[in-house]
């Protein structure tokens, strides 16, 4: 299985201390699945990368919306450990663009999740999808 970390917005700096703690989780989740991260510059590149990537199965496109469903760790855990278990082949977690999702955007989601009512830095919301990826996989173990 392979687990991408989308984002639309401008690509972090190697610099950026969220961008070393998104690494450092992506890092440690790569022992449980192949882990990467893509930057996107629009929701239209992202989706027309999305459209390219070639499997058996289609991507489980998961978008981070604030209208979405809240889960907490544990139940995340098994969300994924379903989608594992069910032969997915890539699961793609996207953070949106600064204005959110457009309305064809999340049509097209296979599940909205929501971190929470806050709204969060593009760089915090990627650490927290990371540290909550690692999360679901030290559970399921």
């Amino acid at each position: 299985m392979q687990i991408v970390l989308a984002h639309v917005g401008t690509r972090p700096s190697k610099m950026d201390p969220f961008d070393v703690a998104t690494s450092m989780y992506i890092e440690r989740c790569s022992v449980h699945a192949q882990c990467q991260a893509e930057s996107f510059r629009n929701a239209e590149a992202f989706f027309a990368w999305l459209d390219k990537q070639q499997r058996r199965t289609p991507a489980i496109t998961v978008l981070l919306d604030s209208r979405g469903r809240q889960m907490s760790s544990e139940d995340f855990a098994a969300w994924l450990g379903r989608q594992r278990d069910n032969g997915a082949q890539q699961i793609v977690f996207a953070i949106g663009p600064a204005d959110g999702w457009s309305e064809i955007a999340r049509k097209r989601a296979t599940l909205l999740l929501s971190l929470g009512p806050l709204t969060l830095a593009h760089s915090l919301a990627r650490v927290v999808v990371a540290e909550q990826v690692y999360r679901a996989f030290t559970i399921l173990t």
